[in-house]
């Protein structure tokens, strides 16, 4: 889950790996860290979100799809909750102390928000083409 921050909780496949049922390993996963494997990772996004909204130039539904949300009313809830602040209460409060911010097209191609599937069919096949003719 701290590595895979943003990817939809398989809380079944998580429990496997494990080797205990799911309901059991909830139970123990809440015994050690004091909340669900859900709070948790909740938690982690909400933390990464954080760095983005200090460091990076991209909107806060930007973010908040980024760091895993599907859904920026949970997101800026969790958030509040978590911060006490709202995500753009919380940009204004700490935008402007450190470094500059980094550029939003960046910052999408590191956290992986750019890919080839969302391309369409069309300009790949219109590079493919133009390729083609290079050769």
């Amino acid at each position: 889950m701290d590595r895979d921050w943003a990817e939809p909780l398989d809380l079944d496949a998580v429990a496997a790996h494990a080797r205990y049922s799911r309901y059991h390993f909830v139970r123990a996963f809440k015994a050690v860290y004091g909340q669900t494997p859900g709070q948790y990772l909740s938690a982690r996004r909400i933390e990464r979100a954080e760095e983005m909204l200090r460091t990076a130039n991209l909107s806060v539904t930007e973010i908040c799809t980024l760091v895993g949300f599907s859904s920026l009313g949970t997101f800026s809830s969790r958030f509040k909750r978590q911060t006490g602040l709202s995500p753009r209460e919380y940009r204004a409060r700490h935008v402007g102390r450190g470094a500059a911010l980094i550029p939003g097209c960046y910052a999408m191609l590191w956290a992986g928000g750019f890919s080839p599937a969302k391309e369409s069919s069309g300009r790949s096949a219109e590079r493919e083409s133009n390729s083609e003719e290079a050769v």
